[in-house]
């Protein structure tokens, strides 16, 4: 062989591991078979192809589901994508009826609603791992409504709260993700199979048959929209990257909270680690990959809006970059929701160094410039003032304020000199929190009536 030869075999060697996708894109296995029967029979049902010839596609196709599922499948690069190599491996086994299947379909359409299903079917997996997170977060408030842990704005201590009101913070959070999957799923639930390649096809096919038959609640409307379309990639990896942006937060907080410097909670050996030099550390490791596969969903996210910025209609080869930030993500999250349900579940919670924690920067402060609002009539900016006088007066005997005696809160400021025992009361750190009461607030009675709705929406959901 001459130089030139071998130079020649070699470009088209790197020309097809460039140009194929097969390695990835062979995850689509299953909705490619699936797609592909169902178009058979719509093709069938039309007269487009013979009865015979549909069964023979659809049990050839189900041999190769068989055979990639045991791993006898012999996969080559050879062809290029996961469409070609069934395509290829059908026409092997049934002959000349195999090449009937890809009457009035393009691999345009064909991508499009493998792609399509493949989202669809991960949405309705994570809105059932976000599901699980959330009832084991409401499991948790159940038993935690009379926890006290500081409230903070700034990380610093701002207000007593009760320690269900701050997991049910996160159920809602986790809530609204659910909701974000749901309505991705209703407004991508149309077949793009049929649009061909940008244009639609002569033949007459029944595009609400093979939609239906996939489980679609009808097809798409524009062939020329559908060729090209991966908002619903987009939509995807958009929740996602907020799921695990909320993901990431409690983990944060996982992480301070099992720091010595809080000791609130404690994790399971199962999800901490020792270091390699020091025995007597436990490290969050597992909260803190959490924390950190947040960049890397975000980084899929803004490499799939880079690829489809720009693109002019209707199929560009630029979107064979659409599938692997889509898997890793989906990937990501999964694992990622199992392992954060998991730790939840197991999490030890340290109740008395919550409460403890709520006797450190005078949590219960507001509470009394609200009480000299209400009881005695004085303005707001006055009782502010008055509060703080009070406040440098237990910095400077180190208490807090929770736990001066009358004598004290008396001696405080000159405009306290004559307050009743009651104004303790206002002081008080459970006190404070139950006095929260307004709807969504931190009291108990507002968070068990909290609980009950998330009770009521798991049910339903």
């Amino acid at each position: 062989m001459s130089e030139q030869q071998i130079l020649k075999n070699t470009n088209a060697e790197i020309l097809n591991q460039f140009n194929a996708s097969l390695m990835f894109d062979k995850k689509l296995y299953a909705q490619d078979i699936k797609g592909s029967i169902a178009h058979s029979k719509m093709l069938a049902l039309q007269g487009i192809i013979t009865l015979d010839d549909q069964e023979q596609i659809e049990a050839g196709l189900l041999t190769i589901k068989e055979e990639i599922e045991k791993g006898e499948f012999i996969w080559t690069i050879n062809d290029e994508d996961i469409h070609m190599a069934i395509e290829n491996r059908l026409s092997k086994l049934i002959g000349s009826a195999a090449g009937r299947l890809h009457t009035a379909r393009s691999r345009n359409d064909q991508v499009a609603t493998d792609f399509s299903l493949y989202v669809q079917d991960k949405t309705l997996d994570i809105k059932e791992k976000l599901k699980k997170l959330i009832k084991v977060l409401i499991d948790i408030s159940s038993v935690h409504t009379d926890t006290l842990i500081p409230g903070m704005t700034h990380l610093q201590h701002a207000q007593p709260i009760n320690f269900a009101f701050h997991m049910l913070a996160y159920a809602n959070m986790f809530k609204r993700d659910f909701e974000r999957f749901s309505s991705s799923y209703s407004r991508n639930n149309y077949s793009p199979l049929g649009s061909a390649a940008l244009a639609g096809t002569p033949h007459n096919i029944d595009r609400f048959k093979t939609a239906e038959l996939l489980g679609f609640d009808g097809p798409t409307n524009c062939a020329l929209d559908s060729s090209s379309n991966r908002d619903f990639a987009l939509e995807i990896l958009f929740n996602i990257a907020t799921s695990m942006m909320h993901v990431s937060r409690i983990s944060e907080e996982l992480i301070l909270w099992s720091s010595y410097e809080f000791g609130f909670v404690k994790m399971s050996d199962e999800y901490a680690t020792t270091s390699s030099i020091m025995p007597q550390k436990k490290n969050p490791d597992v909260p803190e990959l959490l924390r950190g596969k947040t960049g890397r969903v975000y980084g899929n996210l803004i490499g799939l809006l880079t690829v489809m910025k720009g693109l002019p209609l209707a199929y560009n080869k630029d979107t064979q970059e659409d599938k692997e930030g889509v898997f890793d993500s989906v990937e990501t999250i999964e694992i990622s929701l199992d392992i954060l349900t998991a730790v939840m579940e197991t999490l030890i919670i340290n109740k008395e160094n919550m409460e403890k924690a709520c006797q450190i920067g005078h949590l219960s402060a507001t509470d009394l410039a609200d009480y000299l609002v209400k009881n005695k009539n004085i303005p707001f900016r006055t009782a502010y003032y008055i509060t703080k006088d009070v406040v440098a007066y237990a910095n400077s005997i180190r208490k807090d304020v929770s736990e001066l005696s009358l004598d004290e809160v008396r001696k405080s400021s000159k405009e306290l000199e004559n307050v009743e025992e009651e104004i303790l009361a206002c002081l008080n750190l459970r006190h404070s929190m139950n006095a929260r009461n307004s709807f969504g607030g931190t009291s108990t009675e507002q968070t068990k009536a909290l609980i009950e709705i998330f009770k009521q929406w798991i049910y339903n959901n």
